[in-house]
């Protein structure tokens, strides 16, 4: 790992009443059996918040339920979003929660994918190269920990249906998002080419 690789712990609020929301989630969502929160890592999906500031991403992070003003979201589902890990602008790596416990991130793959959210959007907070040498470093660690296979950005998740990986059992849930942009994820891959992870299907469009 880098000399310069920073990562702490500050947990968000994940109490019993958010587990049994994400077992709910998992139940309508994936698996009507499912039982626990526990994923088993095969992907890590890169995102960005939208949101300026660290603070204020952990403190929407930190909600138990689903703003009503989501309409889609939070007809999909009560629990909140979240992701195992949050990236500052600086490229300090915030770890959020276990990391093979589900957090709703990315539909069709939180079940098999850890969550990367970097703070800032694409316009008036551009992510920073910092944030690229965090990402890619925490790509490292990560995929040396467990079987990662895959490397995406949001963007690219709808290009992933079809593949043995993505489960939702509601074939009208889907949405398209723009994070973490091509740009960051070109510098990242490039970054940890020699790990050889995959991207989603070549040529595929949602």
């Amino acid at each position: 790992m880098p000399d310069d690789f920073r990562m702490k712990d500050k947990p968000i609020n994940f109490d019993q009443e958010r587990i049994q929301l994400t077992i709910a989630y998992r139940r309508l969502h994936q698996d009507p059996k499912a039982a626990d929160v526990i994923i088993q890592p095969k992907m890590i999906i890169l995102h960005w918040t939208g949101i300026p500031s660290f603070i204020s991403t952990w403190n929407y992070f930190n909600r138990t339920h689903a703003e009503d003003a989501r309409e889609q979201l939070a007809a999909a589902g009560e629990v909140n979003v979240s992701a195992q890990f949050l990236v500052d602008r600086d490229g300090t790596v915030y770890r959020l929660m276990p990391e093979n416990w589900m957090a709703r991130h990315c539909i069709g793959l939180n079940h098999v994918a850890i969550g990367v959210e970097n703070v800032g959007d694409g316009e008036k907070f551009p992510l920073t190269d910092a944030q690229v040498k965090a990402d890619a470093a925490l790509v490292r660690y990560l995929a040396k920990k467990y079987p990662i296979t895959h490397l995406i950005g949001h963007q690219e998740y709808r290009r992933m249906e079809g593949h043995p990986y993505f489960l939702e059992i509601d074939p009208k849930y889907r949405n398209t998002k723009p994070d973490p942009g091509v740009e960051f994820m070109r510098k990242v891959r490039a970054l940890v080419a020699d790990r050889k992870l995959q991207g989603p299907p070549v040529g595929k469009n949602p």
